[in-house]
């Protein structure tokens, strides 16, 4: 499918997954975490990069707390929810190539947990981030509990979290949280084009680049640099580390194309 209907597309190596619509007032949408979790399975020998994206004036604005207070069983509900969450936040770590994440306007509560697992983030001036948790006496989903410690260390984590506190796009930027800012009318554009750039640059590259930082997290700097040894060494004889070389030396742009990257619109 790739009408207007659609939440999940794949187009010159980029998966696009649109995680809110203006429909459902910038929340999550659940059908768009599904197809996503389900595209980055189907599609991973074609994706390039993968691009997270909101459908309106907002990022992703959280859950739908309004569908909360009319569930039978809101315990039931929300479990339902978190799974479908947690499916495309685990397929997004299990990625390897780069995320990447256009944050215009709010990024609260699964919103904001998405943020943190993309690779690059890029925002505007009106960018918020806020947990969004606290204020409805809810606890984390997301993976925010887990990722946001990591980018920012663990006592900024508990006072965010704790005091449920609204960052602007200036401390986002700071924090690391986004990876730099750009005019609120070019978030989308420029993320799509950074993702399309990525997208038909040397994936293999960007595999090991992934690898070692995600096994990072468990390693010795003994470990670490064995790790980066044998990647440097798979990558000096990759196809893209050969050309790469090539280019360098013969002063020309390198050709990564070779790359199995769809080149027309599909959608699981």
């Amino acid at each position: 499918m790739t009408g207007e209907d659609s939440k999940v597309w794949l187009e010159d190596g980029v998966l696009t997954i649109t995680i809110a619509t203006a429909a459902n007032g910038c929340s999550l949408d659940a059908q768009g975490a599904a197809q996503g979790a389900q595209a980055l399975a189907q599609y991973s020998d074609r994706v390039g990069s993968v691009l997270l994206r909101g459908g309106g004036s907002n990022f992703c604005a959280g859950g739908d707390v309004r569908a909360f207070a009319t569930a039978p069983e809101r315990g039931t509900y929300l479990g339902d929810l978190a799974d479908i969450l947690h499916g495309l936040v685990r397929a997004l770590d299990a990625t390897s190539v780069p995320i990447i994440a256009g944050v215009q306007g709010w990024a609260a509560g699964a919103g904001m947990s998405l943020v943190c697992m993309a690779d690059i983030a890029l925002g505007g001036p009106s960018t918020k981030l806020r947990p969004a948790y606290p204020s409805i006496g809810y606890t984390p989903d997301g993976g925010m509990s887990w990722t946001l410690p990591r980018i920012v260390g663990v006592g900024r984590a508990r006072e965010i979290l704790l005091l449920d506190e609204t960052l602007s796009s200036d401390e986002a930027a700071r924090l690391g949280i986004l990876s730099r800012l750009v005019d609120d009318d070019l978030v989308q554009t420029e993320a799509l084009r950074l993702a399309r750039t990525i997208a038909v640059g040397p994936t293999s590259a960007y595999t090991g680049i992934k690898t070692l930082l995600s096994e990072s997290r468990t390693r010795s700097l003994d470990e670490q640099l064995d790790a980066e040894a044998a990647s440097i060494i798979r990558a000096a004889d990759s196809p893209a580390g050969r050309e790469g070389v090539d280019a360098f030396v013969e002063k020309r742009r390198a050709d990564f194309s070779s790359s199995p990257h769809s080149s027309s619109p599909q959608q699981p």
